[in-house]
């Protein structure tokens, strides 16, 4: 194999590191999502990473200053980076169910108290939520989604969720949609009742950038998103934000506590970690350690974010796909409305058949396939450059 060298590339291709590795690029047309690599960070946000990489700092240190950045994006009480919203998920929910007791956070994902419930919609169900099992969660299940399924119009209602917490109820998970039942600030009244933190798995609702602080003044206790999504950080980047005993406690979770306690003091943005009667060891959520490079490229990722006009994003990425229509050509593309435009095609039954000759075609061009059963693909501009959507285009006429 040749020497790796990480030079830049034109800008449509990427680097040439990937042709040195012998790995082909592929124009990610699908979304944001992990297993096509996410999307292509701004320079500002590599350049930070970059930086980053040049000089040693201590973590506590560093997650305290993502902490007053969090803290100005979101008007939460306090926030930490973390490898991912999944790893968010699981550092929460580690951290209602051993709150500041460094005992208890010792012997996670064991409970020996038995107080570990979290009480979940049923259709609200997800692959991700197994997170919660890692840190040492039992999971509830409440609610008949008669809606989903067809015999009915009912879901999950608030009464519902009252009825299973008992005295092994340590949380409430709630996964943030906009089909999502009962409303977050039912659910959240009700936690209040029975003095149960909320958590909320918010890891693909952004935009609107106003969801940084929506679900927190709906009454969540800790909020979860991706940073590798719309925000535009690093793909193994997530955010925890929320209240602060809480958001403390998951960092303790994740960090590196090889120290002398003696040596040891939080920084005032974690402050509730001054209470605790020791340190514990290494945390449940230790795998979930998150690189200097990422949480400074989460922050600079996050401010460019939350600072951009709405408008003028949305616009940009409309752009992006009028150039694939341009290109294209035909009467059969449109642009579907919704958070995040997108590009539809109504190909039909040939829809799975055409999809499979865009993978093959060079270079390899991955669609979204979220309404294929539709025969339609969708074509997601977040990943996309000016240069991927004339090609898109260019392919797409030479499909018909």
């Amino acid at each position: 194999m040749r020497r790796l060298r990480a030079r830049p590339g034109n800008g449509a291709s990427g680097g040439v590191i990937y042709e040195t590795l012998g790995v082909p690029t592929l124009i990610n047309a699908a979304g944001t999502v992990t297993r096509l690599s996410g999307g292509i960070m701004a320079p500002e946000v590599a350049e930070a990473m970059r930086q980053a990489s040049l000089a040693c700092v201590d973590m506590v240190q560093l997650q305290a200053a993502a902490c007053r950045v969090i803290r100005e994006a979101t008007g939460a009480p306090a926030g930490i980076v973390t490898s991912g919203a999944s790893a968010a998920v699981l550092l929460g929910a580690a951290a209602c169910l051993a709150g500041l007791d460094p005992g208890r956070m010792n012997r996670l994902p064991e409970v020996p108290d038995g107080r570990r419930a979290f009480v979940v919609v049923r259709s609200q169900r997800n692959m991700y939520d197994r997170a919660l099992v890692v840190a040492g969660a039992r999971i509830v299940e409440v609610g008949i989604p008669d809606r989903y399924s067809g015999p009915g119009v009912r879901d999950a209602a608030a009464w519902e969720i009252e009825e299973a917490i008992g005295p092994d109820t340590a949380g409430i998970y709630y996964l943030a949609q906009a089909q999502s039942r009962p409303a977050l600030r039912d659910v959240a009244s009700i936690a209040r009742r029975h003095g149960l933190p909320v958590l909320v798995d918010a890891a693909a609702q952004l935009p609107p950038a106003c969801n940084l602080k929506r679900y927190l003044d709906e009454g969540a206790d800790l909020v979860c998103f991706s940073g590798g999504k719309a925000i535009g950080g690093p793909q193994s980047s997530g955010i925890l934000c929320g209240r602060a005993d809480l958001v403390a406690s998951a960092l303790l979770q994740m960090l590196d506590l090889d120290v002398d306690p003696e040596t040891w003091s939080p920084p005032a943005e974690f402050a509730a970690l001054a209470q605790l009667r020791g340190l514990p060891h290494h945390g449940i959520g230790r795998s979930c350690k998150v690189g200097k490079e990422e949480i400074a490229g989460l922050l600079v990722a996050l401010q460019r974010f939350a600072a951009a006009d709405p408008a003028a994003r949305r616009e940009s990425w409309r752009a992006i796909l009028q150039t694939i229509m341009d290109a294209a050509g035909g009467d059969d593309l449109r642009i579907a409305s919704g958070p995040v435009p997108m590009l539809a095609w109504d190909v039909g039954p040939a829809a799975r058949g055409l999809a499979a000759r865009l993978l093959a075609g060079q270079p390899s061009i991955a669609c979204n396939m979220g309404r294929a059963d539709d025969g339609v693909l969708l074509f997601h501009p977040m990943a996309l450059t000016p240069a991927h959507a004339h090609e898109i285009g260019l392919r797409l006429r030479t499909l018909r």
